[in-house]
């Protein structure tokens, strides 16, 4: 009897299938802030005059009625919005219908441990050391990966460092599911996270994360970004200031603990867009660390960093990263991830602007300003412009903020429209173009960070809302039901696409970590005969760790994952 019963929940997991999954009522499963909007979606059943909510005595406190019918435009299925904003009281709640119920929290700190566990995260994938105990727990584990012996690749070598030569460059982040690290992703992950940081500046001195620097004078945030940066300085040759783009074993390690772990790792090929990225989140963290007395030496050493790569960079524009050429050129071939770019203004534009803002050399001005983008898209690693968006409008340039300004409001207006016409009540998610690869951070959350800029510095009281409303899908009003965060929600991914998650012998994954989300491309079916549960773009998410297209996760996205739930947090934080 044991094996049909773990059979069958083997089928169910291979289809992506459970029990909670099939409940109609969809809805934040982590919490809701008192004054702010409350909804609630019903799938495919009509709740008309049905619904109950009770508090935590068994009271009725409302029986809440459709405010809207939708027709979902990728799956026609009809969904039906609840509004429960009425609903003010801080406490935990129960929604009833027919035979099926779930349960909401409303509070005042309904973020607050979805900041500090995203952020947390950072720590529990920290490479080169021991992750103690004392910090983290049950997933404590042996050092992986030093990186106090990496060999320059030959695609990487110069007359400083030939062929071969054997340099340091410890610590840094895992990069995401690898144990790899990527300099583009890691500049870009900073530089998001160092942006919320400048605007929530007093929120984020008291945030303590419980992490080894927690006791110094230096906000948490800016202690886990140090441990990244440290690493980023030990990428830059410093006999001519280009910066390799990435450190990688040949090939990626197997399922196993990073200790385990006995692939040479190299220093691959210096490229212009990862140095254009080393030159910005450098310049950025110069400015922001100023006088830090924890790390008094970082700041000089950084604006040096930026500005030799910077240098580097216009003289080798045409220095993109393709892997395919690098392997026809050069042995050992590399086969982990390219994150290959082959247009870098966007690049120019954040290292410029970041530049300036901590030199105020004109010249660095005027290559932004012929660099500035007339329109905001969502961003990730390879589309870098809105960063040096969001810094200008944090700056005193009258001029540049203005535009930037503009660009941020006919983006966010925008998004604005489809709410109106969204079966989960919300910006993100009712277009097809909306899911793909790594959406749930570049679409979903990254836009709600865009929203609080211009809930911020546009026309305050006016974007919060929406902001809300996509992290409110992310946390479960969606058409798969899921809480897409490790640990948070009674339906969350248990099996991401994580090496230690999947090797540590813990059941539970690392908390914290925001995965893909539904990817209709299913780029990882043809190579493991992968069974989802659907080809519709919003329901096209598989919870199995061979589910890379869509159970990944990665320092990106779970930088925008910290920005958009700190700053959430720091909205009510006392």
């Amino acid at each position: 009897m044991k094996r049909i019963i773990l059979a069958s929940i083997a089928i169910m997991t291979a289809l992506g299938l459970s029990a909670k999954s099939a409940n109609p009522i969809r809805l934040n499963q982590v919490g809701y802030l008192p004054q702010e909007e409350k909804y609630v979606v019903i799938d495919q059943i009509d709740p008309q005059n049905k619904l109950i909510i009770k508090n935590e005595k068994g009271n009725v406190v409302c029986r809440p009625k459709v405010v809207r019918i939708a027709k979902s435009s990728m799956s026609g299925k009809i969904r039906y919005i609840v509004d429960l904003s009425e609903i003010k009281t801080p406490g935990r709640y129960t929604i009833k219908l027919d035979k099926y119920k779930s349960s909401f929290n409303i509070s005042e700190k309904a973020f607050h441990c979805l900041a500090t566990s995203s952020l947390k995260a950072f720590y529990l994938i920290r490479s080169g050391i021991d992750i103690s105990r004392k910090y983290a727990g049950k997933y404590a584990r042996h050092c992986g990966h030093p990186d106090t012996t990496v060999i320059v690749h030959p695609s990487a070598a110069s007359a400083a460092r030939p062929s071969g030569t054997i340099i340091s460059s410890p610590y840094g982040w895992y990069d995401a599911g690898d144990y790899n690290k990527y300099t583009v992703n890691s500049a870009y992950s900073i530089g998001l996270m160092l942006d919320v940081y400048e605007q929530n500046q007093n929120y984020f001195a008291k945030l303590n994360t419980k992490i080894p620097e927690s006791k110094n004078s230096t906000p948490d945030i800016l202690d886990e970004m140090m441990f990244n940066l440290k690493w980023l300085l030990t990428m830059q040759d410093p006999s001519d200031g280009g910066v390799y783009h990435k450190l990688t074993t040949p090939h990626f390690e197997n399922f196993i603990m990073p200790d385990k772990c006995h692939q040479p790792r190299y220093v691959v090929a210096k490229s212009v867009t990862g140095t254009l990225d080393f030159a910005a989140c450098m310049a950025q963290a110069a400015r922001l660390l100023q006088g830090n007395k924890d790390y008094p030496e970082f700041s000089s050493k950084a604006r040096e960093a930026s500005i030799k790569a910077y240098e580097w960079a216009k003289k080798n524009p045409n220095a993109f990263y393709k892997q395919i050429d690098i392997n026809m050129n050069f042995k050992p071939s590399i086969t982990t991830g390219e994150y290959g770019d082959f247009r870098s203004n966007d690049e120019i534009f954040w290292a410029a602007t970041e530049l300036y803002r901590l030199t105020g050399m004109s010249q660095y001005k005027e290559d932004a300003e012929k660099m500035m983008p007339s329109f905001f898209m969502n961003s990730s690693w390879g589309m870098v412009s809105e960063l040096g968006l969001f810094s200008w409008i944090s700056s005193n340039d009258s001029e540049m903020r203005t535009k930037s300004l503009n660009i941020l409001k006919k983006y966010c207006d925008n998004l604005l429209d489809n709410v109106d016409k969204s079966d989960f009540q919300s910006p993100y998610g009712s277009r097809k173009f909306d899911f793909g690869w790594g959406c749930l951070g570049g679409s979903c959350c990254f836009p709600a960070i865009a929203m609080l800029y211009a809930d911020k510095y546009i026309a305050p009281g006016k974007y919060k809302k929406y902001a809300i409303e996509n992290i409110d899908y992310l946390l479960g009003r969606n058409a798969t039901g899921y809480c897409y965060v490790t640990g948070f929600g009674y339906l969350s991914p248990m099996h991401p696409h994580h090496r230690i998650s999947a090797s540590d012998g813990i059941e539970a994954p690392i908390p914290g970590l925001l995965v893909g989300g539904p990817n209709p491309a299913q780029q990882d079916k043809a190579d493991k005969n992968l069974i989802y549960p659907s080809d519709i773009p919003d329901e096209s998410y598989l919870d199995q760790t061979e589910s890379y297209a869509s159970n990944e996760i990665a320092i990106n996205w779970n930088a925008a994952l910290v920005g958009i739930s700190c700053w959430l947090d720091a909205t009510t934080y006392k």
